[in-house]
Protein backbone atom coordinates (compact mmCIF):
# COMPACT_ATOMS: atom_id res chain seq x y z
CA UNK A 1 0.00 0.00 0.00
CA UNK A 2 3.01 2.42 0.46
CA UNK A 3 3.76 1.91 -2.88
CA UNK A 4 0.56 3.22 -4.36
CA UNK A 5 0.39 6.11 -1.78
CA UNK A 6 3.67 7.41 -2.99
CA UNK A 7 2.84 6.63 -6.69
CA UNK A 8 -0.56 8.64 -5.92
CA UNK A 9 1.60 11.00 -4.23
CA UNK A 10 4.28 11.71 -7.20
CA UNK A 11 2.05 11.32 -9.87
CA UNK A 12 -1.01 13.88 -9.11
CA UNK A 13 -0.77 17.48 -9.35
CA UNK A 14 -1.07 17.54 -5.37
CA UNK A 15 -1.21 15.66 -2.15
CA UNK A 16 -4.99 16.18 -2.43
CA UNK A 17 -5.95 15.40 -5.21
CA UNK A 18 -3.53 11.86 -4.30
CA UNK A 19 -5.51 11.30 -1.32
CA UNK A 20 -9.15 11.87 -3.07
CA UNK A 21 -7.76 9.31 -5.61
CA UNK A 22 -6.91 6.37 -2.80
CA UNK A 23 -9.93 6.91 -1.40
CA UNK A 24 -11.58 6.51 -4.80
CA UNK A 25 -9.50 3.93 -6.30
CA UNK A 26 -9.11 1.31 -3.15
CA UNK A 27 -11.37 2.77 -0.60
CA UNK A 28 -8.41 3.83 1.64
CA UNK A 29 -9.73 6.66 4.48
CA UNK A 30 -6.46 8.82 3.88
CA UNK A 31 -5.85 12.27 4.46
CA UNK A 32 -3.66 14.59 2.21
CA UNK A 33 -1.25 14.75 5.55
CA UNK A 34 -0.65 11.48 5.71
CA UNK A 35 -0.15 10.60 1.90
CA UNK A 36 2.22 14.10 2.35
CA UNK A 37 4.42 12.30 5.33
CA UNK A 38 4.57 8.23 3.59
CA UNK A 39 6.02 10.78 0.69
CA UNK A 40 8.45 12.56 2.41
CA UNK A 41 9.57 9.64 4.06
CA UNK A 42 10.38 7.50 1.11
CA UNK A 43 11.41 10.25 -0.41
CA UNK A 44 14.34 11.03 1.99
CA UNK A 45 15.13 7.12 1.69
CA UNK A 46 15.56 8.09 -1.71
CA UNK A 47 17.73 10.98 -1.79
CA UNK A 48 19.83 9.26 1.07
CA UNK A 49 20.32 6.33 -1.41
CA UNK A 50 21.11 9.01 -4.26
CA UNK A 51 23.83 10.70 -2.71
CA UNK A 52 25.24 7.58 -1.02
CA UNK A 53 25.58 6.47 -4.77
CA UNK A 54 27.28 10.02 -5.76
CA UNK A 55 29.70 10.12 -2.94
CA UNK A 56 30.88 6.62 -3.97
CA UNK A 57 31.18 7.32 -7.70
CA UNK A 58 33.10 10.37 -6.53
CA UNK A 59 35.74 8.41 -4.74
CA UNK A 60 36.31 6.15 -7.66
CA UNK A 61 39.68 6.71 -9.45
CA UNK A 62 39.15 8.61 -12.47
CA UNK A 63 39.52 6.17 -14.72
CA UNK A 64 37.12 4.05 -13.34
CA UNK A 65 34.88 6.90 -13.21
CA UNK A 66 35.40 6.93 -16.98
CA UNK A 67 35.12 3.39 -17.42
CA UNK A 68 31.95 0.90 -17.45
CA UNK A 69 30.73 -0.43 -13.85
CA UNK A 70 31.39 -4.33 -13.86
CA UNK A 71 28.28 -6.44 -14.99
CA UNK A 72 27.20 -2.97 -17.10
CA UNK A 73 26.67 -3.18 -21.02
CA UNK A 74 27.98 0.17 -22.51
CA UNK A 75 24.92 1.11 -24.84
CA UNK A 76 25.47 1.75 -28.85
CA UNK A 77 24.33 5.72 -28.15
CA UNK A 78 24.00 7.57 -25.11
CA UNK A 79 22.41 10.84 -24.67
CA UNK A 80 22.67 13.49 -21.75
CA UNK A 81 20.47 16.76 -21.64
CA UNK A 82 20.09 19.16 -18.65
CA UNK A 83 17.74 22.01 -18.45
CA UNK A 84 15.95 23.64 -15.54
CA UNK A 85 12.58 23.81 -14.50
CA UNK A 86 11.03 26.28 -11.66
CA UNK A 87 9.04 25.75 -8.68
CA UNK A 88 8.37 28.03 -5.63
CA UNK A 89 10.14 27.83 -2.27
CA UNK A 90 8.78 29.03 1.01
CA UNK A 91 11.11 30.70 3.35
CA UNK A 92 10.09 30.15 6.94
CA UNK A 93 11.42 29.36 10.70
CA UNK A 94 10.22 26.05 12.92
CA UNK A 95 8.21 28.45 14.99
CA UNK A 96 5.78 29.15 11.99
CA UNK A 97 4.98 25.61 11.96
CA UNK A 98 2.10 24.36 14.35
CA UNK A 99 4.30 21.81 15.32
CA UNK A 100 7.89 23.73 15.82
CA UNK A 101 9.19 21.83 12.84
CA UNK A 102 9.45 23.13 9.13
CA UNK A 103 9.38 19.10 8.13
CA UNK A 104 6.12 19.31 8.68
CA UNK A 105 5.04 21.92 6.57
CA UNK A 106 7.82 20.75 3.43
CA UNK A 107 5.23 20.85 0.81
CA UNK A 108 2.03 23.31 1.16
CA UNK A 109 -0.31 22.97 -1.85
CA UNK A 110 -3.11 25.09 -3.08
CA UNK A 111 -5.37 24.34 -0.25
CA UNK A 112 -3.01 26.11 2.05
CA UNK A 113 -2.17 28.82 0.37
CA UNK A 114 -3.86 31.45 2.35
CA UNK A 115 -2.44 30.50 5.35
CA UNK A 116 0.90 31.55 3.98
CA UNK A 117 0.40 34.43 2.39
CA UNK A 118 2.62 35.99 5.34
CA UNK A 119 5.55 34.30 4.44
CA UNK A 120 8.69 34.95 2.12
CA UNK A 121 8.43 32.72 -1.06
CA UNK A 122 10.68 33.00 -4.04
CA UNK A 123 10.71 31.07 -7.70
CA UNK A 124 13.62 28.72 -7.76
CA UNK A 125 15.05 26.66 -10.08
CA UNK A 126 15.20 22.78 -10.10
CA UNK A 127 17.75 20.77 -12.13
CA UNK A 128 16.73 18.07 -14.74
CA UNK A 129 18.55 16.00 -16.42
CA UNK A 130 17.50 13.50 -19.28
CA UNK A 131 20.10 10.28 -19.39
CA UNK A 132 18.74 8.21 -22.83
CA UNK A 133 19.89 5.42 -24.65
CA UNK A 134 18.92 5.79 -28.09
CA UNK A 135 18.96 3.92 -31.52
CA UNK A 136 19.64 5.27 -34.67
CA UNK A 137 21.43 4.75 -38.12
CA UNK A 138 24.90 6.37 -39.42
CA UNK A 139 25.15 7.22 -42.35
CA UNK A 140 28.66 8.26 -44.96
CA UNK A 141 26.92 11.42 -45.87
CA UNK A 142 24.33 13.82 -44.53
CA UNK A 143 20.71 12.19 -45.28
CA UNK A 144 19.07 15.20 -44.90
CA UNK A 145 20.92 18.10 -46.41
CA UNK A 146 18.48 20.25 -47.43
CA UNK A 147 16.41 21.92 -44.34
CA UNK A 148 13.05 20.57 -43.57
CA UNK A 149 9.98 22.68 -44.42
CA UNK A 150 9.02 23.10 -41.18
CA UNK A 151 11.90 25.32 -39.86
CA UNK A 152 10.92 27.65 -42.95
CA UNK A 153 7.28 27.71 -42.13
CA UNK A 154 6.75 31.25 -41.30
CA UNK A 155 3.47 30.95 -39.14
CA UNK A 156 5.59 28.18 -37.51
CA UNK A 157 8.81 29.71 -36.63
CA UNK A 158 6.91 32.97 -36.03
CA UNK A 159 4.85 30.60 -32.94
CA UNK A 160 7.78 29.11 -32.08
CA UNK A 161 10.25 32.34 -31.48
CA UNK A 162 7.33 33.80 -29.39
CA UNK A 163 7.50 30.89 -27.53
CA UNK A 164 11.02 31.37 -26.29
CA UNK A 165 10.74 35.09 -26.06
CA UNK A 166 12.30 36.87 -28.65
CA UNK A 167 10.83 40.03 -30.31
CA UNK A 168 9.41 38.91 -33.76
CA UNK A 169 6.83 40.05 -36.55
CA UNK A 170 3.11 40.02 -36.12
CA UNK A 171 1.79 36.27 -37.34
CA UNK A 172 -0.99 38.63 -39.44
CA UNK A 173 1.98 40.31 -41.18
CA UNK A 174 3.84 36.98 -41.91
CA UNK A 175 0.84 35.17 -43.70
CA UNK A 176 -0.04 38.51 -46.11
CA UNK A 177 3.57 38.62 -47.34
CA UNK A 178 4.77 35.16 -47.17
CA UNK A 179 2.78 32.12 -48.37
CA UNK A 180 2.76 28.82 -45.33
CA UNK A 181 5.20 25.71 -46.68
CA UNK A 182 1.79 24.12 -46.12
CA UNK A 183 0.64 25.01 -49.68
CA UNK A 184 3.98 23.66 -51.43
CA UNK A 185 3.15 21.02 -53.78
CA UNK A 186 6.86 20.18 -53.73
CA UNK A 187 8.16 16.88 -51.27
CA UNK A 188 9.32 17.65 -47.49
CA UNK A 189 12.29 17.23 -47.15
CA UNK A 190 12.55 14.51 -44.08
CA UNK A 191 14.77 14.13 -41.26
CA UNK A 192 14.47 11.25 -38.83
CA UNK A 193 15.97 11.90 -35.63
CA UNK A 194 17.25 9.25 -33.25
CA UNK A 195 14.56 7.49 -31.45
CA UNK A 196 14.39 7.04 -27.21
CA UNK A 197 15.05 3.69 -26.13
CA UNK A 198 15.39 3.87 -22.58
CA UNK A 199 15.48 6.96 -20.32
CA UNK A 200 16.55 7.87 -16.95
CA UNK A 201 16.20 11.18 -14.96
CA UNK A 202 18.29 13.18 -12.42
CA UNK A 203 16.54 15.96 -10.39
CA UNK A 204 17.78 18.20 -7.82
CA UNK A 205 17.22 21.70 -6.26
CA UNK A 206 20.86 21.82 -5.26
CA UNK A 207 23.54 23.82 -6.64
CA UNK A 208 25.09 22.62 -9.94
CA UNK A 209 28.37 21.89 -8.54
CA UNK A 210 26.56 19.42 -6.64
CA UNK A 211 23.99 18.47 -9.51
CA UNK A 212 26.98 17.23 -12.06
CA UNK A 213 28.16 14.47 -9.99
CA UNK A 214 24.40 13.36 -9.38
CA UNK A 215 24.25 13.36 -13.00
CA UNK A 216 28.02 12.02 -13.92
CA UNK A 217 26.98 9.04 -11.22
CA UNK A 218 23.68 7.89 -13.06
CA UNK A 219 25.69 7.80 -15.93
CA UNK A 220 28.10 5.85 -14.81
CA UNK A 221 25.98 3.37 -13.46
CA UNK A 222 24.17 3.03 -16.96
CA UNK A 223 27.38 2.67 -18.76
CA UNK A 224 27.19 5.66 -20.77
CA UNK A 225 30.96 6.41 -20.59
CA UNK A 226 31.68 3.05 -22.71
CA UNK A 227 29.47 4.24 -25.56
CA UNK A 228 30.54 3.57 -29.34
CA UNK A 229 28.61 7.20 -29.57
CA UNK A 230 27.44 9.49 -26.73
CA UNK A 231 26.46 13.34 -27.22
CA UNK A 232 25.55 16.03 -24.55
CA UNK A 233 22.87 18.69 -25.73
CA UNK A 234 21.92 21.44 -24.16
CA UNK A 235 21.04 25.08 -25.16
CA UNK A 236 23.38 28.53 -24.49
CA UNK A 237 22.90 29.02 -21.28
CA UNK A 238 26.51 28.29 -19.29
CA UNK A 239 25.47 26.13 -16.63
CA UNK A 240 24.52 23.49 -19.21
CA UNK A 241 28.35 23.85 -20.52
CA UNK A 242 29.85 23.66 -17.05
CA UNK A 243 28.10 20.13 -16.45
CA UNK A 244 29.28 19.22 -19.76
CA UNK A 245 33.08 20.29 -19.39
CA UNK A 246 33.36 19.34 -15.80
CA UNK A 247 31.44 15.77 -16.62
CA UNK A 248 30.82 15.00 -19.91
CA UNK A 249 34.14 16.52 -21.77
CA UNK A 250 34.30 13.20 -23.79
CA UNK A 251 30.82 13.54 -25.10
CA UNK A 252 30.09 15.48 -28.27
CA UNK A 253 28.69 18.61 -27.45
CA UNK A 254 25.47 19.59 -29.40
CA UNK A 255 23.28 23.06 -29.15
CA UNK A 256 19.85 22.95 -29.50
CA UNK A 257 18.85 23.41 -33.08
CA UNK A 258 15.54 25.42 -31.94
CA UNK A 259 17.29 27.87 -29.51
CA UNK A 260 19.35 28.23 -32.52
CA UNK A 261 16.10 28.72 -34.87
CA UNK A 262 15.21 31.64 -32.42
CA UNK A 263 18.49 34.18 -32.33
CA UNK A 264 19.16 33.38 -36.39
CA UNK A 265 15.25 34.61 -36.87
CA UNK A 266 15.41 37.35 -34.50
CA UNK A 267 18.28 39.13 -36.12
CA UNK A 268 17.60 38.15 -39.61
CA UNK A 269 13.99 40.54 -38.59
CA UNK A 270 15.77 43.02 -36.77
CA UNK A 271 15.22 46.63 -38.28
CA UNK A 272 13.83 45.18 -41.27
CA UNK A 273 10.02 44.28 -42.77
CA UNK A 274 9.00 40.67 -42.82
CA UNK A 275 9.02 40.68 -46.13
CA UNK A 276 13.04 41.51 -46.34
CA UNK A 277 14.00 39.77 -43.27
CA UNK A 278 12.32 36.53 -44.31
CA UNK A 279 14.53 35.59 -47.02
CA UNK A 280 17.86 36.70 -45.17
CA UNK A 281 16.57 34.10 -42.54
CA UNK A 282 16.25 31.31 -45.27
CA UNK A 283 19.56 31.55 -46.11
CA UNK A 284 21.08 31.95 -42.99
CA UNK A 285 19.15 29.15 -41.28
CA UNK A 286 19.67 26.84 -44.35
CA UNK A 287 23.44 27.58 -43.68
CA UNK A 288 23.00 26.81 -40.38
CA UNK A 289 21.29 23.10 -40.75
CA UNK A 290 24.39 22.68 -42.77
CA UNK A 291 26.18 23.68 -40.06
CA UNK A 292 28.06 26.74 -42.48
CA UNK A 293 27.70 28.92 -39.30
CA UNK A 294 30.69 30.42 -39.64
CA UNK A 295 29.06 32.05 -43.45
CA UNK A 296 26.44 33.53 -41.14
CA UNK A 297 28.22 35.33 -38.61
CA UNK A 298 30.07 36.78 -41.18
CA UNK A 299 27.02 37.81 -42.60
CA UNK A 300 25.81 39.13 -39.21
CA UNK A 301 29.38 40.72 -38.12
CA UNK A 302 28.44 43.27 -41.53
CA UNK A 303 25.08 43.27 -40.38
CA UNK A 304 26.34 44.51 -37.01
CA UNK A 305 28.55 47.75 -38.32
CA UNK A 306 25.63 48.73 -40.64
CA UNK A 307 23.25 49.22 -37.14
CA UNK A 308 25.94 50.16 -35.21
CA UNK A 309 27.28 48.68 -31.72
CA UNK A 310 24.68 48.38 -28.73
CA UNK A 311 24.38 51.49 -26.56
CA UNK A 312 24.06 51.11 -22.74
CA UNK A 313 20.49 52.77 -22.80
CA UNK A 314 19.02 50.66 -25.78
CA UNK A 315 16.15 48.98 -24.82
CA UNK A 316 16.35 44.80 -25.46
CA UNK A 317 14.28 45.18 -28.70
CA UNK A 318 16.38 47.66 -30.07
CA UNK A 319 17.94 46.11 -33.55
CA UNK A 320 21.53 46.68 -32.76
CA UNK A 321 21.41 44.97 -29.45
CA UNK A 322 18.98 41.93 -30.98
CA UNK A 323 21.75 41.67 -33.85
CA UNK A 324 24.83 41.85 -30.90
CA UNK A 325 23.17 39.10 -28.68
CA UNK A 326 22.81 36.74 -31.87
CA UNK A 327 26.43 37.29 -32.72
CA UNK A 328 27.22 36.59 -29.30
CA UNK A 329 25.20 33.60 -29.26
CA UNK A 330 26.26 31.90 -32.42
CA UNK A 331 29.81 33.08 -31.72
CA UNK A 332 30.16 30.87 -28.16
CA UNK A 333 28.84 28.19 -29.66
CA UNK A 334 29.99 27.71 -32.81
CA UNK A 335 31.80 24.41 -31.76
CA UNK A 336 28.08 22.66 -30.94
CA UNK A 337 26.60 23.53 -34.18
CA UNK A 338 28.33 20.88 -36.50
CA UNK A 339 24.58 19.57 -37.39
CA UNK A 340 25.61 18.13 -40.81
CA UNK A 341 27.95 16.02 -39.13
CA UNK A 342 25.56 14.98 -36.43
CA UNK A 343 22.98 13.76 -38.52
CA UNK A 344 25.94 11.70 -40.30
CA UNK A 345 26.60 10.38 -37.33
CA UNK A 346 22.85 9.62 -36.61
CA UNK A 347 23.12 11.95 -33.04
CA UNK A 348 20.11 14.63 -31.97
CA UNK A 349 19.91 17.96 -32.54
CA UNK A 350 17.04 19.56 -30.38
CA UNK A 351 16.57 19.42 -26.83
CA UNK A 352 13.11 18.69 -26.55
CA UNK A 353 13.24 15.85 -25.43
CA UNK A 354 14.71 17.28 -21.75
CA UNK A 355 12.33 20.01 -22.17
CA UNK A 356 9.41 17.99 -22.19
CA UNK A 357 10.85 15.79 -19.38
CA UNK A 358 10.98 19.75 -17.44
CA UNK A 359 7.60 20.10 -18.38
CA UNK A 360 6.90 16.75 -16.53
CA UNK A 361 8.32 17.90 -13.35
CA UNK A 362 6.53 21.39 -13.47
CA UNK A 363 3.08 19.32 -13.96
CA UNK A 364 3.64 18.31 -10.02
CA UNK A 365 5.98 20.63 -8.76
CA UNK A 366 5.40 24.24 -10.35
CA UNK A 367 1.80 26.25 -9.36
CA UNK A 368 1.49 29.79 -8.63
CA UNK A 369 0.09 28.67 -5.26
CA UNK A 370 2.14 25.59 -5.01
CA UNK A 371 4.98 26.18 -2.42
CA UNK A 372 7.85 24.14 -0.93
CA UNK A 373 10.28 23.99 1.44
CA UNK A 374 13.84 23.09 0.32
CA UNK A 375 13.54 19.87 1.81
CA UNK A 376 10.32 18.95 0.53
CA UNK A 377 11.01 19.96 -2.89
CA UNK A 378 13.78 18.19 -2.60
CA UNK A 379 11.89 15.02 -1.80
CA UNK A 380 9.35 14.75 -4.58
CA UNK A 381 11.83 16.22 -7.28
CA UNK A 382 13.39 13.01 -6.67
CA UNK A 383 10.54 10.98 -6.39
CA UNK A 384 9.50 12.16 -9.44
CA UNK A 385 12.70 11.49 -11.13
CA UNK A 386 12.14 7.81 -9.90
CA UNK A 387 8.55 7.71 -11.49
CA UNK A 388 9.40 9.12 -14.89
CA UNK A 389 12.50 6.55 -15.46
CA UNK A 390 11.99 3.39 -17.44
CA UNK A 391 14.28 1.42 -15.51
CA UNK A 392 11.91 1.66 -12.91
CA UNK A 393 14.10 2.27 -10.12
CA UNK A 394 11.43 2.10 -7.42
CA UNK A 395 10.45 -1.00 -7.90
CA UNK A 396 13.98 -2.38 -7.31
CA UNK A 397 13.66 0.26 -4.26
CA UNK A 398 10.66 -1.55 -2.50
CA UNK A 399 12.05 -4.90 -2.96
CA UNK A 400 15.33 -3.98 -1.65
CA UNK A 401 13.26 -2.37 1.43
CA UNK A 402 11.08 -5.67 1.70
CA UNK A 403 14.39 -7.80 1.81
CA UNK A 404 15.97 -5.39 4.66
CA UNK A 405 12.31 -5.53 6.74
CA UNK A 406 13.08 -6.11 9.94
CA UNK A 407 9.38 -6.72 11.11
CA UNK A 408 8.87 -3.10 12.13
CA UNK A 409 6.12 -1.55 10.01
CA UNK A 410 7.85 1.77 10.57
CA UNK A 411 5.90 4.12 8.10
CA UNK A 412 2.17 2.60 9.06
CA UNK A 413 -0.46 5.47 8.37
CA UNK A 414 -1.77 7.15 11.65
CA UNK A 415 -5.13 6.53 12.72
Amino acid sequence: MQAKIVYAGSSTTSYQQAAATLTELFELPITDHQVRRVCKLIGDERCDERDVATAAYRALPLVERKGVPAGVTAPDLAVVGVDGGRLQIVEHSASASPSGSPDDDDAIDEADADDHDNRGRHWRESKIALLMTMTSDEHETDPCPEIPETFVDPLRIIKLTRELKKRVPSPDEAADTTSSSADSTEEPTQWKPPKVKDKRLVASRRPWESFGPMVAAAAWQSGYYGAARKAFLGDGAETNWTVWRNHFSSFLPILDFIHAVSYVFSSAMAGRTFAEGWPTYGRWIGLVWQGRVDAVIEELAARQLELGTPAKDDPAGCPRRVVASALGYLRNNRERMKYAEYRRMGLPMVSSYVESAVKQFNYRVKGSEKFWTEKGAEEMLQLRADLLSSNEPLTAFWERRAANESGQHRYRIAA
